[in-house]
């Protein structure tokens, strides 16, 4: 019985790594997709991604009949007040990482991951009575340190960074409180927001590329997969966190700021600063002594 419990459990814990690292590389590899549509703005752009997410998730949620399940939900006035939070606070982190990306502030949005999984710590503490261990705590510590270091050398606080690690932080606790089908609460958050994303295409965008009649087929093609690239790496992370713990979570956020701050200095060329480097030092110390912990913790447990 306890055998059975046990690989259970095993399997659990490995497909929501599997999850965890799919997500994560996908979402590093992101601004590559965001970076062909610099010609729109970071407004009509979200637009897009709300639509065709609702569209694809809607399918997904046929095809792999769970339509039962939707109704049922939708039937719970509190866990759509939940849902409405949580889908305003992750269309608030699609905004921010869209206009980041777009306007050459890739390093700030990879700076922003990387503080995430930190947060992920203080809020499994908050809302989960996750214990930080000492080395997690001196790692938050770092992490804060280098945050200050910034704010006394360029005299202003890494905001965009600050924003993208917060609102991520928080649409992830809530989704690991809410005790729902990933797929389905996804496609509720996505038909929250889907009314407001349509009016502001029909009553508010002016630009040439709102009317897909006069886009090229290509522009429209990439446009509707914005549906995809919002949508896979959203399910592998909600399914993730619901097999993890968020301090086990935050192990494998470092993947997609890695991938990103690569592109952004290799690939897109965007400079880095001293003060912004020193950040990045005492971050990624934090995250080194974090990592170090986590797999001395895991491997002290199968010992036992």
């Amino acid at each position: 019985m306890n055998s059975n419990v046990l690989s259970s459990q095993q399997l659990a814990t490995r497909s929501g790594v599997y999850n965890a690292l799919a997500a994560y590389f996908m979402w590093g590899v992101a601004p590559l997709y965001f970076k062909l549509l610099l010609e729109l703005g970071a407004g009509e752009i979200l637009m897009h991604r709300v639509i065709w997410s609702s569209v694809f998730i809607f399918i997904l949620v046929l095809v792999s009949k769970k339509w039962s399940v939707l109704v049922q939900l939708c039937q719970q006035p509190k866990i759509i007040a939940k849902l409405t939070i949580s889908a305003t606070i992750l269309a608030v982190n699609w905004l921010l990482f869209i206009w980041a990306v777009n306007n050459d502030h890739l390093l700030d949005a990879s700076l922003g991951y990387f503080i995430n999984p930190l947060f992920n710590v203080v809020l499994g503490m908050l809302f989960f009575s996750e214990r930080l261990r000492r080395n997690q705590i001196i790692a938050v510590g770092l992490a804060f340190f280098g945050v200050l270091v910034q704010l006394f050398t360029v005299g202003s606080l890494p905001l965009i960074s600050l924003a993208l690690a917060s609102s991520f932080a928080i649409y992830g606790v809530l989704r690991k409180k809410m005790h729902i089908d990933s797929l389905v609460g996804l496609l509720i958050e996505s038909l929250i927001m889907l009314p407001v994303a349509i009016i502001y295409w029909v009553y508010f965008i002016e630009s040439t590329t709102a009317n897909l009649a006069l886009n090229s087929s290509t522009l429209n093609v990439t446009l509707v997969m914005a549906g995809v690239v919002t949508t896979a790496p959203l399910l592998c992370f909600t399914a993730a966190a619901k097999r993890l713990t968020l301090s086990s979570l935050g192990f494998f956020q470092y993947i997609g700021p890695s991938i990103m701050f690569f592109l952004a200095i290799v690939y897109f060329n965007e400079p880095v600063h001293m003060a912004e480097f020193i950040t990045f030092v005492f971050i990624w110390t934090a995250l080194a002594l974090y990592s170090f912990d986590a797999y001395h913790n895991i491997k002290s447990k199968r010992v036992k």
